[in-house]
């Protein structure tokens, strides 16, 4: 594991870990992380993929853990800078000739990779936990704590901060405030920012992805059921897309919205490298 650092379009410097493999490389896998989750919660996924031949880049969005200021208080971005510009760094700074890239996304990670503008850089992306983020689509006990949280808790604890403090609810890193706000208000529709008016045109971006991509959500994942995922990743109208429903039972009973990524997840892991082989062997017979 060797620490690295590269600079997005609009010179923000983001920090990251490169897990080189000592085999052969079979391709290199960057992790598009979820909202709020810190890099090094993909290690264990990153160390597992380096020992299987995929050279692996974690890294922290800008506001978020390595990657964050002095002080979340009056950093200003926009969520979709995530996508546009850091992940798209990302891409930039992993992308060589002498091996296949991927992207393994996780719940915001499937919202990234629609933004990028080098999309056609990656050879397949492969998808934890994506859905539209919509209460209607979860549970009604799940239903009533998001709407809590969203309306009382996480506006009190902003207003209190000038930033989300999310960690203080133990539920990831703290949120720069507008972050914060963009997430929340694109929650309330049912096909997450596709339905806000004011972003007239960002259907075209996801229209235009054609790489390969699998959607992968845990039946028992309350924040991205099956049919909240529906509901987003059908934007990606021209992309050959697998959709998976994952049992709990493949991880001894329990997913969740996390479990993609604990250590008892290695089946899954595999999963993704597997594909990610198969799709580089069938682009070797074209």
């Amino acid at each position: 594991m060797i620490s690295t650092s590269f600079y997005t379009e609009d010179r923000y410097l983001l920090r990251g870990q490169l897990f080189c493999t000592e085999k052969a490389i079979q391709g290199r896998v960057i992790v598009a992380g979820a909202t709020g989750v810190p890099q090094a919660f993909y290690r264990r996924f990153a160390q597992f993929a380096s020992e299987q031949g995929f050279e692996t880049l974690t890294f922290d969005y800008r506001g978020i853990g390595q990657s964050k200021p002095e002080t979340l208080e009056g950093f200003e971005m926009n969520l979709l800078d995530w996508g546009k510009q850091d992940l798209a760094a990302a891409v930039q700074f992993m992308s060589k000739d002498d091996a296949p890239l991927f992207i393994v996304g996780h719940s915001y990670g499937g919202h990234a990779f629609g933004l990028l503008p080098n999309h056609q850089k990656v050879t397949g992306a492969y998808i934890f936990g994506t859905g539209a983020g919509w209460h209607g689509y979860m549970p009604l006990f799940e239903q009533v704590k998001v709407l809590t949280m969203w309306n009382i808790v996480l506006p009190l604890l902003t207003w209190w901060k000038g930033y989300c403090a999310w960690n203080l609810l133990g539920m990831g890193e703290d949120l720069p405030k507008n972050v914060f706000k963009q997430w929340r208000y694109w929650c309330r529709f049912r096909h997450y920012f596709f339905d806000d008016p004011t972003m007239d045109g960002i259907e075209k971006l996801f229209q235009s992805v054609q790489t390969p991509m699998v959607a992968a959500n845990a039946l028992d994942d309350l924040w991205a059921m099956p049919e909240s995922r529906d509901a987003f990743i059908q934007h990606y109208s021209n992309a050959p897309l697998t959709r998976l429903d994952l049992s709990p039972k493949l991880l001894g009973g329990k997913i969740g919205h996390m479990g993609y990524f604990r250590k008892n997840a290695m089946p899954l892991w595999q999963a993704s490298l597997d594909w990610f082989t198969a799709i580089n062997k069938e682009n070797k017979a074209i």
